[in-house]
């Protein structure tokens, strides 16, 4: 039978397994196909799993045995710097062309057992530096509403094959804004869970305390089922929250009417394109209508929160990347003596971005330079996080823009670097603070292009985010 793809939802296809309209099997297949007649265009995936009908097939089991859950069955795309035992994970690196994963992550594993299907892994930034996913060694991913224009970055694969129906959920992850603008550029919800809520262990390390798994959803249930299912403690990873300290930090925020939203215009002064200032003001105006208080909120810190980030981050950078070497695992270029085996393979191995800012953060930790940038970026983030925690005593939620500009063309911000970097100029003081966000799309220009709002909330009130979310799919 014909199934469409286009308007599927988890709890639609869940409900259609259940009910025998069609099979996991048939469902995976139609997949498939999709895949096989898009996928070489829009390059969104690096490689189709070669036992997708297999894991089907053990999904249809687990219905047939009546242990089926909402996940079951439900076709996943994962990024590829999760790993997943016997695959490829090459975080979009040459350095790590031939790395196969010897375990599975925490998220992987998590989704193994609600019976999930795994379609492939997709295509990012090198090592998820970039806001195109223009840096990847295995070439470019386009955009399924505009083949001419980014799907954004770093999870670019990843909000692709979701936009362009070759998946019913997409995990990707984030440092900064890595899925968020994706979500803007492609049409999609994108949910940045707090900090150390959904399990880091298994994922390929860019910045430690920035990283987080997060996830793609056609409308807000379909990322609040996935974070459900995946938001729990985790004893391998160091920076997942107990459940004591996730309760306490909820109830911080509890009793909220969740009714007024704090918005910081300052901050949208210069640097936004006009048509995403207009989508924007329109979407306040329709919280407006709906009954919400619309506050102006002052966040002075939050101006310097990118620059913080683009300190801070190279620095976590430039120690992650220096396990890979050419010595223990991924490639290797020989040479007369260990050191230049070292430069060689790094050479051959990272990507220009990739070196860029493995410089920067080596340059900001040198000796004369500690105290004069990471620091200070440092005391920048915490004053940044007192900042965010005294705004939630004043309002509910912070409502940005979720990028500044619409998806812009293939090539165009290349060479400029810093261009690129000003995608992420409301993303940054999410991360930095370890806040949910959520991205939201919120309508297309005349051309068709997609539009994005974000929301934040205080720590662990993704629940707040998922309500207002479906109340604004609601209001469009």
């Amino acid at each position: 039978m014909m199934i469409d793809l286009k308007n599927l939802t988890i709890e639609k296809a869940h409900k259609s397994l259940t009910n025998k309209e069609y099979s996991c099997r048939e469902l995976a297949q139609a997949y498939l196909d999709i895949i096989k007649e898009k996928n070489t265009e829009l390059n969104a995936y690096l490689e189709i799993f070669d036992d997708v009908l297999a894991q089907a097939d053990e999904a249809q089991e687990m219905f047939d045995r009546g242990e089926a859950v909402l996940l079951t069955g439900i076709p996943f795309s994962v990024k590829d710097n999760i790993l997943f035992e016997g695959h490829i994970a090459s975080a979009g690196s040459n350095i790590l062309k031939n790395y196969t994963a010897s375990y599975d992550s925490t998220v992987i594993k998590d989704l193994k057992k609600a019976g999930a299907v795994f379609l492939g892994r997709t295509n990012m930034d090198e090592f998820a530096m970039g806001s195109s996913t223009e840096t990847s060694a295995y070439g470019i991913t386009r955009n399924p509403i505009d083949l001419t224009r980014v799907p954004g970055g770093s999870s670019g694969g990843a909000a692709a094959s979701l936009a362009g129906d070759m998946t019913l959920v997409s995990l990707g992850t984030e440092t900064c804004g890595s899925v968020r603008e994706p979500a803007a550029f492609c049409g999609l919800v994108g949910l940045k869970p707090t900090y150390g809520a959904i399990s880091r262990y298994g994922i390929i390390a860019m910045g430690n305390s920035l990283d987080q798994v997060s996830q793609f959803g056609k409308t807000v249930r379909d990322a609040e089922i996935v974070f459900e299912s995946l938001s729990r403690y985790d004893k391998y990873d160091s920076t997942s929250i107990k459940d004591e300290l996730r309760k306490e930090m909820k109830n911080k925020s509890m009793g909220s009417a969740g009714k007024k939203i704090g918005i910081p215009w300052h901050l949208f002064e210069d640097g936004v394109e006009d048509v995403i200032m207009e989508n924007f003001k329109a979407s306040v105006e329709k919280f407006k209508n709906a009954g919400y208080e619309i506050v102006e909120i002052d966040l002075p810190y939050s101006k310097y929160s990118l620059a913080a980030y683009y300190i801070i981050m190279p620095a976590e950078v430039s120690t992650n990347l220096s396990r890979f070497d050419g010595v223990r695992y991924g490639t290797r270029v020989e040479g007369d003596n260990i050191w230049e085996m070292f430069k060689k393979t790094r050479l051959a191995g990272f990507g220009e971005e990739a070196r860029r800012r493995i410089i920067l953060g080596t340059y900001v930790l040198s000796h004369g330079y500690y105290d004069a940038y990471y620091n200070k970026a440092w005391k920048v983030r915490h004053a940044l996080e007192r900042e965010i925690e005294n705004a939630f005593t004043k309002v509910d939620f912070i409502l940005t823009p979720t990028v500044p500009v619409l998806p812009f063309k293939i090539g165009e911000k290349m060479s400029d670097p810093v261009s690129m970097y000003l995608c992420d100029i409301f993303s940054a003081p999410a991360n930095l603070t370890g806040i949910p966000a959520i991205a939201l799309p919120s309508g297309y220009t005349e051309t068709g292009l997609p539009m994005s709002i974000q929301f934040m909330a205080p720590h662990f009130r993704e629940d707040m985010l998922f309500d207002i979310g479906k109340k604004f799919e609601s209001l469009r």
